[in-house]
């Protein structure tokens, strides 16, 4: 691409460049990149107008964004989840939004595992006691012999399905849109919704945030499951209805929960999830570790690089955009 013709750039997302360097020098060898830390929402609009393509985290990118973006041709989430993203609004201005599809898949497997073993054995607590000086011991159970509901088998369901594996416990999968052979590939057994809660010791979330799986998880589903069973949740905070399930934490309706996810992110202080002992909460962290990121990056830049040389890109959001 001739040096007049360069595109401009935007990197609004936060940790895009910080552990990839090489990501950064794919997107300066075709354009030119400008690196904006911006702290509030409203202030995305005067920062977009300028520029030919964004690359953005978790901020929203909603209608009035976008329609003003006059120059904007493309945007990059960095990410796998496009729920921030008015995907509706810029199809209809023609602009492509780009994605990372499983580049954080077994980070966030992996996670989900960690807390699992945690909150079965409390072990951010013992932590807590022992630093303080204390020396008391809590009664934990085991994951081997237990049954783990899945409610999602897309790339994370299955991989955390994968490293369940040598645990020895039965796996139940609920996923309407997945094939029964494929979940059963996995040494996993097709359930219904309700079965899978009322069955299941540990449940876990790996949804997309849809308007079909926005309160899936709600004080009626909650009521199903069992007193002893553990919530999972590193999808999405609106997947669970967090009036519901303090009330059912609180009531024990059931046993625990572990979150990195929230309705509301970065989570309220004031949230009265946080003032229960039966619940972990960590940071929206589970996708947060040098491979994904890295991963991550070097998706955006080779599909902006591919973009902006008149080629399609390869993980493309809305690939409807392309019949405008």
């Amino acid at each position: 691409m001739e040096m007049a013709n360069r595109p401009r750039i935007c990197v609004i997302s936060k940790s895009f460049g910080q552990y990839c360097k090489e990501a950064l020098e794919i997107l300066k060898s075709f354009s030119e990149v400008e690196i904006k830390s911006v702290k509030e929402q409203k202030e995305i609009i005067d920062v977009v107008k300028e520029f030919d393509g964004i690359i953005v985290g978790n901020e929203k990118i909603n209608k009035e964004i976008i329609n003003n973006a006059v120059r904007l041709k493309i945007i990059a989430r960095h990410g796998v989840g496009i729920d921030n993203i008015d995907i509706d609004a810029a199809t209809e201005r023609g602009i492509v939004v780009t994605y990372t599809p499983q580049a954080n898949s077994d980070s966030v497997a992996e996670y989900t595992i960690a807390l699992i073993l945690n909150i079965m054995r409390m072990i951010p607590k013992l932590h807590n006691i022992t630093v303080n000086g204390g020396w008391n011991r809590i009664l934990g159970y085991e994951l081997m012999g237990k049954t783990v509901g899945i409610i999602g088998f897309g790339g994370i369901g299955k991989r955390v399905a994968k490293k369940l594996g040598g645990f020895d416990v039965k796996i139940l999968v609920y996923d309407p849109y997945v094939k029964e052979e494929d979940i059963k590939k996995f040494g996993a057994t097709p359930a219904q919704l309700d079965e899978l809660l009322k069955t299941s010791d540990i449940i876990t979330l790996h949804v997309a945030l849809t308007s079909e799986t926005k309160h899936l998880i709600t004080r009626d589903k909650l009521k199903l499951m069992k007193n002893t069973a553990y919530l999972i949740n590193t999808s999405r905070g609106a997947v669970v209805d967090e009036k519901a399930l303090y009330e059912a934490l609180k009531e024990r309706w059931i046993a625990g929960a572990a979150l990195d996810v929230f309705e509301e992110e970065p989570i309220n202080p004031r949230n009265p999830l946080l003032t229960l002992e039966n619940v972990i909460v960590t940071p929206h962290n589970a996708n947060f570790t040098l491979e994904a990121l890295r991963r991550t990056d070097l998706m955006n830049a080779e599909d902006l690089r591919r973009f902006f040389n008149g080629q399609k890109p390869t993980y493309i959001a809305n690939p409807q955009v392309y019949s405008k």
